[in-house]
């Protein structure tokens, strides 16, 4: 059966790190989510390729029903993890041991809800410091997964691997 993955995204995320993902998650059978601040709106890559329209305000959604979460990278983690909501719903993914895949930024959302501690993760190069000051365990590596729940990669050059690894846990 498939599973009910949350997607926390908003305007200027990057294009392939959200539509290859959601899109091979889709075509396993599984039912992807997404959410922003309000629900109905259309938010744009900042590549101007895709235009994904949000399904669910974080209002509206709690943790606990979803099997899993995904957080694209780009210029949109940034912007939520500002907004307390969206860090609070992030952590509880990561407190519940549910899986989570962040590309690129994604692990900005994961930084400020302070769940990398001890944890093995990649993310893109600008990033790697902040993650270390997190206490995450930085590898320079296509594709991390660790403790049979977080899937991280660095780059869209890595997310065939990242798809991989996302289905494997789903």
């Amino acid at each position: 059966m498939g599973k009910k993955i949350a997607t926390l995204i908003t305007d200027m995320f990057e294009d392939s790190e959200y539509t290859d993902p959601a899109d091979a998650f889709k075509e396993a059978g599984h039912t992807v989510i997404t959410i922003e601040k309000e629900a109905g709106k259309t938010v744009k890559g900042k590549q101007g390729e895709a235009n994904v329209n949000i399904d669910n305000g974080i209002d509206e959604v709690k943790p606990d029903e979803f099997d899993a979460l995904f957080l694209p990278g780009g210029f949109s983690p940034d912007q939520l993890r500002a907004d307390d909501r969206f860090v609070t719903f992030t952590k509880a993914f990561m407190d519940a041991k549910k899986p989570v895949f962040a590309i690129c930024h994604g692990p900005q959302l994961l930084i400020t809800a302070k769940a990398l501690e001890g944890r093995k993760a990649t993310g893109y190069k600008s990033i790697k410091v902040d993650m270390e000051y997190a206490g995450a365990d930085y590898k320079d590596e296509e594709v991390v997964v660790c403790c049979n729940q977080l899937v991280t990669s660095r780059t869209p050059d890595d997310l065939p691997a990242f798809i991989k690894e996302s289905l494997k846990l789903l």
